[in-house]
């Protein structure tokens, strides 16, 4: 379906306005302002990443590891700061240590579960051989290096990466959107799943129904830890900016107890929206770099697609409405479904089978089931931008009001009458 079809499909599944009116009636819309989160923050300057991530390097052992050996950095797909010279400075320590770097995509089926897919998204991350200076290798070829004891699950790894004398992921530690537990997404997620391509994704999503996540990442991760030359990761840790806060080396002893704690950090630093109780919330996009579902249920309090996962108990949103997907996304709409209204525009911007092998993937086709359509905008309470850029807020008076009383937030501007052009909400863009 090309783009002209999409838009088609867009606007014979979208209700009119007229029709909703008619059905709904016509509410006199609220003014908002603007309200900001004070945030403290302690960031790494932008020229000191590439040292922090040598420095995380230079502490790990490599003791084991032959002199003039490859080692293989695991780098996902998500939009993490930096992560070009995070991992440029990866490979220029590996390389100065006397070994030979090259990267692997470790992002499970994303890509559209092909390895050209996979080294095109790290380009489009600005994870480039020129950039990073070494070599990308990208396949969705595993080999099953181990089957767990008690429940006989075959246990796979990228063969690029099994083959190397070292290993080394890098990757982002923050709370997941579909489970809770000890580790989320972080280092070990990243070998379970990530290292497994699309076989270990879908392996893993399988078993996830009975075992869960929270038992199953930690037992697997032992298992990869003992039969893979896994030397150590690479941690990092954003702050509510999205800006990098921390970059550690981690040792294969430490994969599940130091990942564990920087977990808390990590959920401590989380950008959350500083209201528990809303009628609607409008988010003008989701993304798979903004979050693994679209929208971060984290954030939106709510996990309808997770197995066997209770929901976060807070916030309580009546109402989400999104506006669009992400350019990044490249259609991807996984976790469309979280929300209960949402614009044409994400429709016609929707790649139905990306979305599907995702959603197959994770076992979690519900994932991505559209909601109504509505072919124009309807602002109530909260406007954000996505789930990860909460520092500024389009809010209704009331919750101005509220702002006003809290130490935690500043009102930025005072409420205003909503403007429209052609059914499309008109607004100055939110400082991120």
């Amino acid at each position: 379906m090309d783009a002209s079809d999409q838009q088609i499909a867009a606007s014979a599944l979208s209700l009119p306005e007229e029709t909703i009116v008619e059905a709904c009636g016509d509410p006199q819309l609220p003014e908002l302002g603007v309200i900001e989160q004070n945030w403290e923050t302690d960031p790494i300057a932008p020229d000191d990443v590439a040292t922090h991530a040598a420095r995380a390097v230079e502490s790990l052992s490599f003791a084991d590891v032959p002199e003039g050996g490859e080692v293989a950095l695991g780098v996902g797909s998500r939009g993490i700061a930096n992560l070009p010279t995070i991992v440029a400075g990866v490979a220029d320590a590996v390389s100065d240590a006397g070994y030979e770097p090259f990267v692997f995509p470790a992002m499970g089926s994303h890509g559209g579960a092909t390895g050209e897919g996979q080294r095109t998204m790290l380009n489009e991350l600005g994870v480039t051989e020129s950039a990073i200076g070494c070599e990308i290798r990208s396949t969705m070829d595993v080999v099953e290096v181990g089957r767990t004891p008690d429940r006989d699950v075959p246990v796979v790894a990228d063969d690029t990466a099994v083959a190397a004398d070292a290993i080394i992921p890098i990757n982002r530690v923050k709370p997941h959107t579909d489970f809770d537990g000890p580790v989320e997404s972080g280092l070990s997620k990243m070998l379970v799943i990530g290292m497994g391509k699309q076989r270990g994704a879908q392996i893993a999503h399988k078993w996830a129904v009975d075992w869960s996540f929270r038992r199953m990442i930690p037992e697997i991760t032992g298992q990869l830890l003992d039969e893979l030359p896994i030397v150590g990761g690479v941690a990092i840790v954003e702050d509510q900016h999205d800006e990098t806060t921390l970059i550690e080396g981690v040792p294969p002893s430490g994969f599940l107890d130091r990942e564990a704690e920087l977990l808390e950090t990590a959920y401590e630093l989380m950008p959350k929206l500083p209201f528990d109780e809303l009628d609607l919330v409008v988010f003008d996009r989701q993304g798979k770099e903004i979050s693994g579902q679209g929208l971060d249920t984290n954030v939106i309090g709510r996990r309808p697609f997770s197995i066997n996962e209770p929901a976060p108990e807070t916030p309580d949103i009546k109402r989400i409405f999104t506006r669009g997907l992400t350019e990044k996304t490249h259609g991807n709409a996984m976790g469309v479904g979280s929300a209960d209204v949402v614009h044409e525009d994400v429709v016609a911007e929707l790649d139905a089978q990306t979305s599907l092998i995702n959603a197959l993937t994770a076992s979690t086709i519900r994932g991505v089931k559209v909601p109504p359509v509505v072919d124009t905008d309807t602002v109530r309470v909260l406007r954000a931008a996505d789930t990860m850029h909460l520092h500024q807020l389009y809010a209704s008076p009331a919750l101005v009001e509220a702002a006003r009383d809290r130490d935690d937030l500043r009102v930025v501007e005072a409420p205003s009458p909503i403007e429209f052009d052609n059914g499309q909400l008109v607004a100055p863009s939110l400082r991120e």
